[in-house]
């Protein structure tokens, strides 16, 4: 009789494991879609690109409010040369630091990343060939002020006499 006692504690066992397995489950991320990151300077653009209807926002404001001019068509270079692509994703870009046109710089070169990480080889050939810049981050910065000037490199006139 101790022998039917003990099977049905060990049976009560391996099924509280088997619930303790079922809740250390992960959920799936909410957010879906590729992240992408692009630097100009100290302007950091983050873009996350998914399946769409070829909407692009820049911290939250649509990309034809967000700019005009020579910095929106700047902006919307990858997006031109890329066009039969371009209304297929929708691209989120989210920029912070330095000054509007390293901003510009950043999201241009976040979407065009964004572009070929979804799409592929043909994309990166296609950018690298119009402009290199376009995938590479400019790894570029200011130059620190250094002591006894205005600037970095500039110094106080001295006087001969």
């Amino acid at each position: 009789m101790t022998d039917k006692k003990e099977t049905p504690k060990v049976e009560e066992k391996k099924e509280e494991v088997k619930i303790v397995e079922k809740k250390r489950v992960k959920p799936a991320t909410k957010r879906a879609g590729m992240i992408v990151r692009a630097k100009k300077k100290r302007a950091v653009a983050r873009a996350v690109i998914k399946k769409g209807k070829g909407i692009v926002k820049i911290n939250h404001i649509n990309l034809d409010v967000y700019a005009t001019g020579h910095v929106k068509n700047l902006i919307s270079e990858p997006l031109i040369l890329a066009e039969d692509v371009a209304g297929e994703y929708d691209i989120n870009i989210n920029v912070k630091g330095s000054g509007f046109m390293s901003q510009a710089g950043a999201i241009r070169s976040a979407i065009a990343k964004s572009i070929v990480r979804a799409k592929g080889k043909k994309y990166k050939e296609l950018f690298l060939a119009y402009d290199r810049n376009l995938l590479v981050d400019d790894v570029r910065q200011v130059e620190t002020k250094k002591p006894l000037g205005p600037k970095a490199r500039a110094r106080k006139q001295s006087s001969k006499r």
